[in-house]
């Protein structure tokens, strides 16, 4: 699959769900606060969770790959859990009802490392309370596989907690998924690595909004908060300096995915609309500008990205990978997941845009078909 992956879909069809299936399981690879009880509890239990088209099968499974495209090696991790149907309400935490790893070969043979549940789990129900993948003790033959997982990142970077943080002065999420402490995440880069990101954010700002220039990173002389400037150019000849605070919405989302994109690792960075916020013309660069600042990371960089978008602009560049196109089809039984099909695949081979050959497949309403409201 393509280095980066583009989730489409109408609204309501599920492109959050796929990227919440990632982040669960980063929630269980998590070296600290992590765990199946967590994963659950934080989203509000098992009913939140389960697929609302379920019956009376409310078991929840999750079956994932993960592959090496250098090595063609890869590992299988599967996961279902569920209530069990017996004893008191308090008591009837989430537990395993499936827990399987395997290793995969370049051959495609799997190498089975654990089956659950098992003979342990038969003696001690309570067991089944946690997975494997979680404790220390018992994922040392597949370690990797929980530090993959722990170390996906999800960023939906909201301006307003940013630029008004001190205002606002609320509790910021674990792994900050909103950017509220982005500046310390900055902040807390080694001094040349954090210059060398800036100096190629700013190439990257300038080419979309040329009167940009001069990105530093400073800290209040007397309150120690770090800031980011920007020069602007204008009418003076040494332009007017701002902060982040002054800063546009669009401004701030570019830098935070820009500086995203140059974070080590080799997890899958996870992006929700990354064109909110955007002048049309910019986004009609993006997928360009994201391309750009991963080869510059690292001529091989190793972390996939998955982006979910509406964005006719977004998918107009026609040299986005058609490998790297999701397409989430609602219907009356769940949603499921295909590639781009024959006939989309001849349009854009004859040099039509995503946006031009799949996005409108994914609309949702039948040709013809108007929404009305009545009042």
């Amino acid at each position: 699959m393509s280095d980066v992956v583009y989730l489409l879909g109408p609204n309501a069809s599920g492109k959050s769900n796929f990227l919440d299936v990632m982040r669960f399981l980063r929630d269980l690879g998590k070296s600290k606060g992590g765990g199946l009880q967590e994963a659950v509890e934080s989203r509000g239990g098992i009913s939140k969770i389960r697929c609302l088209h379920a019956r009376q099968d409310t078991e929840v499974l999750i079956d994932v790959d993960v592959f090496d495209d250098d090595t063609s090696t890869g590992w299988n991790y599967t996961l279902g859990f569920n209530i069990p149907s017996k004893g008191f309400e308090k008591n009837r935490r989430p537990h395993i009802t499936k827990e399987i790893v395997n290793r995969i070969e370049n051959t495609g043979e799997k190498i089975n490392l654990l089956k659950r549940p098992n003979m342990e789990d038969e003696q001690d129900e309570a067991q089944r309370q946690q997975t494997y993948l979680e404790q220390i003790n018992t994922n040392k033959d597949f370690r990797f596989l929980a530090e993959y997982f722990g170390s996906i990142t999800y960023y939906h970077l909201v301006p307003q907690l940013l630029k008004f943080g001190d205002e606002i002065s609320g509790r910021t999420l674990e792994d900050d998924p909103f950017g509220q402490e982005f500046l310390l995440r900055v902040s807390a880069t080694q001094e040349r690595t954090r210059n060398n990101r800036l100096k190629k954010i700013e190439k990257a700002l300038r080419s979309v909004v040329p009167q940009m220039e001069d990105l530093r990173f400073l800290k209040d002389g007397i309150t120690g908060r770090p800031h980011l400037e920007i020069k602007f150019k204008h009418h003076r000849p040494r332009g007017a300096r701002q902060r982040e605070d002054q800063f546009s919405d669009g401004t701030l989302r570019l830098i935070a995915l820009f500086w995203l994109l140059q974070e080590t690792g080799d997890a899958p960075l996870l992006l929700e609309e990354p064109e909110l916020s955007l002048n049309e013309e910019v986004v009609r660069q993006l997928s360009y500008l994201i391309e750009t600042v991963r080869r510059r990371r690292s001529p091989s960089s190793g972390r996939q990205i998955f982006i979910s978008t509406h964005s006719y602009a977004l998918l107009s560049n026609p040299g986005i990978n058609a490998d790297g196109i999701i397409i989430i089809e609602p219907s009356d039984d769940g949603s499921r997941t295909r590639k781009i099909n024959t006939a989309e695949q001849a349009a854009l081979s004859v040099g039509l845009s995503p946006a031009e050959a799949v996005l409108p497949n994914t609309r949702g309403l039948p040709v013809g078909m108007q929404l009305k409201l009545e009042l």
